[in-house]
């Protein structure tokens, strides 16, 4: 058993937590309001954004994009629209905040987006995370593991789901995922029945429900874990800002676990980004009959995915090297495993239930007389056989054994 990580520091006050950024008299935080209206004029991931803004801090590039440079024309028309202001209080009003470098909570290791590229037209690190719940986000992603599949999946990938999430909060690992139908949902489900945290990284506002038949299941995670998103509040979800999302939740993780995956899906997105930074692809295998589990086997087969059956595989996967190690499944131990050679072909001759001497045994073990006999006494000494005055046949116990 691996002892279990410590539970992530609830955060008592969140509200006040982000009414905190503002500073007295009326002033506000000058770098967290400049990364808050960032966070609302540049869409998640933009590349031509990560090209454009590369060396500036977020006050000069916020100031710089209100002097309308020709450079940034393509962010004008969001620019004036901006009151990052209003979106701190909109935040502090449904329990969230705004988490940005250099605060405690700040997770560094999602950094390494600075280094891990483009993928689908999305990269980059966020200017900044909107998160709404008691957690400690730093500390609850520490121990982390990304879980993420199909949003149609079979009822075989919603249990697998949930029983790999459940055995993961059982030991202390956080569960990561996307807040969508089908494998997410269950992933999330999963952690909160164990008692675990999980937290959700959304493609729209952390103050906004999608998909809408979801909303309890937010409501629970934002009580005991959390919900994370690049976005500010009341953002509607894209399709560009899911596949933006993606690389938050392979970025944050200690690996990505794909449960069932279509060969076109966006888990296997969310697996692309957990190899551009370097971290751990697992994949749990499905019935080569079920279509939604051939990129889970093309991840496998091609793309050197580390092959998940149970909660074991996964913590091997993700811990030091030498820590966690799973042994090779084996067959239970019986009484003929260890059994010299001589005494094996001996025990396969003696018939089951019509008894035999040991001449006619010799002659179907294709063994000398005297050899036999000493192996016959053997056999019955580990109770394996019996004696009759018809000769000798396999024991009772011997018989249900087999």
């Amino acid at each position: 058993m691996s002892t279990p990580a410590p539970s992530p520091t609830r955060i008592e006050h969140p509200t006040m937590a982000a009414l905190s950024l503002v500073d007295s008299p009326g002033g506000i935080e000058e770098e967290r309001l400049a990364r808050a209206g960032l966070s609302r004029v540049v869409e998640p991931g933009d590349p031509a954004a990560v090209s454009a803004f590369e060396g500036m801090e977020a006050e000069e590039l916020w100031a710089a994009l209100h002097e309308k440079r020709p450079m940034f024309e393509r962010w004008s028309a969001r620019v004036a629209e901006a009151r990052p202001e209003l979106d701190l209080e909109r935040a502090a009003a449904a329990g969230a905040r705004f988490v940005i470098p250099g605060d405690d909570e700040w997770p560094e290791q999602v950094e390494v987006l600075a280094d891990a590229g483009l993928q689908s037209r999305r990269g980059g690190v966020p200017f900044g995370l909107w998160v709404r719940g008691p957690s400690h986000l730093r500390e609850t992603l520490t121990q982390s593991v990304a879980l993420v599949g199909a949003r149609a999946c079979s009822s075989y990938g919603e249990h697998a789901a949930a029983e790999l999430a459940a055995g993961l909060a059982d030991e202390g690992i956080t569960v990561v995922s996307g807040g969508a139908y089908g494998i997410d949902a269950a992933a999330h489900r999963g952690a909160l029945a164990s008692g675990g945290p999980t937290v959700a990284v959304l493609a729209c506002g952390v103050d906004v429900s999608y998909p809408k038949s979801n909303t309890a299941l937010f409501d629970r995670i934002a009580q005991t874990g959390l919900l994370v998103s690049e976005l500010p509040p009341r953002c509607s979800p894209t399709k560009l800002r899911f596949l933006a999302r993606n690389r938050l939740i392979a970025a944050t993780t200690l690996g990505t676990i794909v449960v069932e995956a279509a060969v076109r899906s966006g888990a296997l997105n969310s697996a692309g980004w957990a190899e551009q930074c370097g971290r751990q692809v697992l994949a749990v295998p499905g019935p080569i009959t079920s279509r939604m589990s051939e990129g889970v086997h093309l991840l496998i087969r091609e793309r050197n995915a580390t092959l998940a059956t149970n909660v074991a595989d996964i913590l091997e996967a993700i811990s030091p090297i030498g820590t966690h190690t799973t042994p090779y499944p084996h067959a239970p131990a019986t009484p003929t495993d260890n059994l010299d050679h001589d005494v094996a072909r001996t025990l396969d001759a003696v018939p089951v239930l019509r008894p035999a001497h040991a001449l006619r045994i010799a002659t179907t073990a294709g063994l000398d007389l005297e050899t036999t006999q000493e192996c016959l006494e053997t056999l019955a000494e580990s109770h394996l056989i019996e004696y009759t005055e018809s000769g000798w046949h396999l024991s009772p116990t011997h018989r249900q054994s087999l």
